[in-house]
Parts: structure tokens; C-alpha cells; sequence
């Protein structure tokens, strides 16, 4: 997943998600489990990760992540719930979705 325009969710422990745009989803994620990823993520873990999107262009990404930042909870959890299956494809799926 290094150099390609990803947008993805986590679940944090109270339940809350948080929606984020990478171009290395590896190594984004290891950020935010080692508490250097995004303020708010920092002392919500243990993180999970519900579910991401692979873009054309680093722009297409970002425009994706502040229209799904936009949505309501219930609408973000239709946008997991659609990807989902994909996530078992994702080598590291495993290794993220677990706290």
C-alpha cells in the first residue's frame, strides 16, 4: 500500500471513528498505534481498522476523505460496511484490526 492514495477509518475504543488520508498505509498505521498519528487519535486506542480506499490521484483522495469527514456516524458506518470485504485481500489486515 506505500505510494498509493489511500483514505481510510479506525474504530477507536469509545467507539468513535476517525477518517484519515495516507499514501503509505503501512506505515500510517504504525504511527497511529505508536501515538504519533493524528491528536485525536492519541489515547483512544486500542485502534481498529474498519476499512480504506484505494485513489487515482493524491487530490481525488483528499477530496473522498473531507466528504466522508462530512457524513454522520451512520452514513460512515454504511461506507465501512461496503468495503469490508476488501479488507481481506489487505495484507496487513489482520495485523491492524486487532488492538
Amino acid at each position: 500500500m506505500e505510494n498509493e492514495h489511500c483514505v481510510y477509518m479506525l474504530r477507536c475504543k469509545d467507539d468513535t471513528l476517525y477518517t484519515g488520508y495516507t499514501n503509505n498505509l503501512s506505515a500510517r498505521l504504525e504511527k497511529h498505534r505508536a501515538g504519533k498519528g493524528a491528536k485525536y487519535t492519541r489515547g483512544r486506542g486500542p485502534l481498529l481498522l474498519e476499512a480504506f480506499e484505494s485513489y487515482e490521484s493524491r487530490g481525488e483522495a483528499l477530496r473522498e476523505e473531507y466528504r466522508l469527514k462530512q457524513l454522520t456516524k451512520g452514513e460512515k458506518e454504511a461506507w465501512i460496511t461496503e468495503r469490508k470485504a476488501r479488507m481481506d485481500d489487505y495484507e496487513h489486515t489482520e495485523k491492524f484490526r486487532k488492538p
